[in-house]
Parts: structure tokens; sequence; C-alpha cells
């Protein structure tokens, strides 16, 4: 049952992210909404479909578990290793700086990143359907914005101050994931022995 909850949740939060990327179908929605109430309802069915993925992994994983194939424990460190610039690259989404402006796009980035690290040591079905949907989700995502052509790239500050508060907060929020966040949220140490 958690697998299918998992599925559910996936089709309900990426239906609602790829929506956006019809950018006359999001125009008219606005139009017909408001813009406010549009950003709403995108939060909510959103949201509405994280909690179905959070709940249906966390099911699937007490209940469902399939293993389609086994990693390779070092895997487990390369892992390890890309969550840093992924985590990096999300902290940088926020904050003006050289790391933003070159890589135009770092949460989509830093998803990409998240997820391929994810899939490298995790060879479970839910985890390949979760890893992997957002994977194909953040290339989809970032062909879209290419193509579309309309988000100008972010200019960087002079200096490098705001270059050292992305990668000193990208290195607190890292180790809070790893010691604090994934222990509970999976029952899996993302540092350290399983």
């Amino acid at each position: 049952m958690g697998l299918l909850i998992l599925v559910f949740g996936l089709i309900v939060f990426f239906a609602t992210h790829i929506f956006v990327t019809f950018r006359s179908a999001r125009a008219a929605a606005i139009e017909r909404l408001g813009l406010n109430a549009y950003r709403s309802l995108f939060a909510a069915v959103s949201l509405a479909g994280l909690v179905l993925i959070v709940w249906g992994f966390g099911q699937y994983r007490a209940q469902d578990w399939i293993q389609v194939w086994s990693s390779p424990a070092f895997m487990r460190h390369i892992t390890v290793g890309l969550m840093l610039p992924a985590v990096i690259l999300a902290v940088a989404a926020f904050i003006p700086s050289h790391i933003k402006a070159k890589a135009k796009h770092p949460m989509l980035a830093g998803i990409k990143t998240w997820a391929l690290a994810h899939l490298l040591s995790n060879g479970d079905l839910g985890s390949i359907l979760l890893f992997g949907s957002f994977l194909a989700w953040g290339v989809y995502a970032r062909i879209a914005v290419k193509r579309r052509g309309d988000a100008a790239a972010a200019t960087a500050p002079s200096g490098w101050t705001n270059d050292l508060i992305v990668v000193v907060l990208g290195i607190v929020v890292y180790l809070a994931l790893g010691y604090a966040f994934h222990p509970i949220a999976t029952g899996v140490p993302a540092f350290g022995r399983a």
C-alpha cells in the first residue's frame, strides 16, 4: 500500500510542478484565480503531494520493501560526498553569490545532485521511483527553463562574502541533515555505520 501512496504523491507533486512549465496554461490559471489564490493552491497541492510522498515512502520502507539491486558499499561514501555540494547549491538558490551566478539554477542543480547521489546507493524499488522521479523532473525543469529563456542569469555580487556565507550555511545544513534529520526521518544514519 505504501508504494501506491508514494506513486500517487509523486504524481500529485510533479503534476503541479510540470504544470508551471506550460506558461500559457499557468497564465490563464493566474488570470482566472488571481495570483495569490493561484500561489496558495499551488502550495497546498504541492504540500499534499509532498506529505503523500513522505508518508508513502515511510509505509513502503516499513512494509513493502522490494530490493531490485544492491549497490557496492563504497557507493555510500560517494552519496555522502555528493550531498555536500547538493546542499550548498540548494542554499545558494536563496543568496546572491558567484556560486548562484555560475550554477544559473542552483536549486535544480542541487535537486539533481541529491537525487543522483541517492540513486547510487539505494537499489530498492521505492528509492528508484522516488529519486529517479526527482532526477527526471530536475532534468526536465532545467530544459524547460532553458527553452523558455525567461529566467535571467543571476548577477554575482562584488566580493566573495556571500559565497563564504553560502558555503558555511551549506556545511551547517549538511551536517544537520546528516546527523539529525536523516537518522530520524529514514532510520538510517548518513554518517558512520548503518
